[in-house]
């Protein structure tokens, strides 16, 4: 049995608070005002760029009727330096690979932007692991909206059981309403308690991510 997965990006297969940190707060700088720490600007991350900005400038203050110049400019530096300090999560590599040996087809939905989305894979060498990206702004709604995570999986070259891997608050509200099984990642960018969090399973290590999509398939079998 063919598994078809979808990926979230940030926070589930790659650590980029500190490059879109950095690009807000030169954003921030440049209406000159401090800097925030990274771990404020987090807890802003989960529905996209936009956002994320119109959280930051709610937060110092900025008149709100800025937002599309102030986020085209979050954007411009975030394109400009996105792969800085981003790092894939440890075990990332090895788990596409087993799953893919497993024949899995994978794909990615993200609320980045899909531009840079590309340029961050393709930069950290996950770009061929994927037969489909769809970013925040790849069709006129994104997640939670189910419809973007359905279309993910349609972009896709298979047939077989959808499955959903994210880390946020975003990502389970979209699999829960799109209807699949959701695989949460617990050291990504959550600000709930993974308890409180819809999911069928749960993992700190991605190593453990194959074993848990061979249980999906499993209790998928039994049931069909």
């Amino acid at each position: 049995m063919t598994a078809i997965v979808v990926f979230d990006l940030d926070g589930t297969l790659i650590d980029s608070l500190a490059d879109l940190a950095a690009a807000a707060n030169r954003m921030l700088h440049d209406q000159g005002l401090p800097a925030l720490p990274n771990e404020t600007i987090g807890r802003f991350v989960g529905n996209g760029l936009p956002k994320l900005v119109e959280r930051v400038m709610k937060h110092c203050g900025l008149e709100p009727e800025r937002l599309k110049e102030l986020t085209q400019l979050t954007l411009a530096y975030y394109n400009a330096g996105a792969c800085d300090r981003t790092v894939v999560y440890p075990g990332v590599f090895e788990a596409l690979d087993e799953l893919r040996d497993m024949g899995c087809v994978l794909g990615i939905c993200t609320n980045k932007p899909e531009a840079p989305a590309r340029h961050v894979l393709g930069a950290l060498n996950l770009l061929p692991y994927f037969d489909a990206v769809l970013g925040g702004d790849t069709l006129a709604i994104r997640k939670p909206d189910p419809a973007h995570l359905r279309a993910s999986f349609e972009a896709l070259p298979a047939v077989g059981p959808r499955i959903f891997v994210g880390d946020s608050e975003v990502d389970a509200e979209t699999a829960r309403r799109a209807q699949v099984p959701f695989l949460l990642f617990e050291q990504g960018y959550r600000k709930s308690p993974v308890s409180e969090m819809p999911h069928t399973s749960s993992y700190a290590d991605s190593a453990e991510l194959p074993t848990l999509v061979r249980r999906i398939l499993q209790n998928e079998a039994l049931q069909a």
